[in-house]
């Protein structure tokens, strides 16, 4: 009811339902206004000045992916300052610690000066770990930039609660994750760490593991990751555990493309989307020598491949072989630039049964062999070293 003058007036029942709506629609749209979205950038495994010594048998192949790196770095930072993002998060492994150059630190920091605004959190890996002679501890980063240690620590922003840890050490087997609580679950809640994520290797368990279920029934709204090279972020429905691949693609085991994860949270809703960057990417190619009967026959099949001007190419020989091959002698003959690796996986074409029969030498070297391969319960990798025996022994012998 309302007072007007000295009456009393009573609203109808219909009246009195609109009026209440208006007010509670009015209370929705104040608390929509004030649950602003944030919006981050969420990147990892940058390698900064990796050698890349085992990457290609091509010379100064390094400098050019360390130029590739600094590229693809300033890309991000350019995306963050055109697109007024909130928080960067980068999740270990943003150097390498043995090889490091601090005209590389400084670098990356004048990178972060031209990005103020944003909060830049980093969770050190098992690459660039916070140990004492670490850039991490002796270098005067920019103030706009956390970098977490050995202990989970929360970083409070308006809306939104930030929670790191960092290894200090090249191994971590336990981060503590499993014994740590969220304080605040009415706020927004990220974790950033370098981990493992359910991994069964015994390599993994030297790498922070972690376990899906256990971070989970923590409650954040996003766990921003690192360590796995490879993007993965829609595999599963409303999933808000996320590795965003490797920043660019740092070998032949990194196909496909590589980029960064663009994040725009609010406390019911996550929307992400994959952004790549990279302007190089590798590729495989296998080709089969069976029916080669020459180097300069398996040169000229070589040089007739295409490629597309972005990829790096490492030619996969195999199939049995009919020629001595030395891949060194091959990758200096070859005129494709874009093939910077052979791996050489042919065997030598040789029918074991039929020299098994010979009286010679080789025949009683191959009966030897034959019986070894034809032996019960032999497993695959046995076999595979009695097959690399029977190459090298008949190589002797010729």
């Amino acid at each position: 009811m309302k007072i007007i003058k000295d009456k009393v007036e009573f609203c109808d029942e219909e009246n009195c339902k609109i009026r209440l709506f208006i007010v509670l629609y009015k209370i929705y749209l104040i608390r929509v206004i004030m649950e602003e979205n944030m919006k981050f950038i969420h990147i990892a495994d940058i390698h900064f000045d990796s050698p890349f010594v085992n990457l290609s048998d091509k010379e100064n192949l390094g400098d050019l992916m360390r130029l590739q790196q600094r590229k693809v770095f300033k890309k991000v930072i350019e995306y963050i300052k055109e697109n007024d993002i909130e928080c960067l998060f980068i999740s270990g492994d943003l150097y390498e610690n043995k090889y490091i150059k601090k005209s590389t630190i400084e670098y990356i920091n004048n990178l972060f000066k031209e990005i103020p605004e944003t909060k830049i959190f980093i969770s050190p890996g098992n690459h660039d770990p916070y140990i004492k002679n670490s850039y991490y501890n002796k270098f005067n980063w920019n103030e706009n930039v956390k970098i977490f240690n050995s202990k989970i620590e929360k970083v409070e922003l308006n809306d939104v609660n930030v929670y790191g840890y960092g290894f200090d050490n090249f191994y971590c087997k336990d981060s503590g994750i499993q014994d740590f609580e969220i304080d605040n679950k009415n706020k927004l809640n990220i974790l950033v760490m370098h981990g493992s994520l359910e991994g069964g290797a015994i390599d993994d368990a030297e790498y922070n593991p972690l376990s899906k279920r256990i971070l989970k029934q923590k409650g954040f709204d996003y766990v921003a990751l690192g360590h796995i090279h490879k993007l993965d972020y829609n595999t599963e429905e409303c999933q808000n555990i996320v590795y965003p691949s490797s920043l660019i693609a740092l070998g032949f085991d990194e196909l496909g493309q590589h980029g960064m994860i663009l994040g725009d949270i609010e406390k019911r809703l996550l929307n992400l989307k994959f952004i790549p960057l990279d302007e190089i990417q590798f590729k495989l190619e296998e080709v089969d020598v069976t029916s080669i009967i020459s180097k300069e026959e398996l040169i000229e099949k070589i040089n007739e491949l295409k490629f597309e001007d972005s990829n790096l190419v490492e030619i996969i020989l195999v199939g049995k072989r009919n020629f001595e091959i030395d891949k060194y002698e091959i990758y200096k003959l070859i005129s494709n630039e874009k093939i910077i690796k052979i791996k050489n996986k042919t065997k030598i074409n040789y029918d074991l049964n039929k020299l098994a029969n010979e009286n010679t030498l080789k025949g009683l070297f191959a009966k030897e062999m034959l019986n070894k391969l034809n032996a019960e319960n032999l497993l695959e990798d046995e076999k595979e070293i009695i097959e690399k025996a029977i190459e090298i022994g008949f190589e002797a012998l010729e």
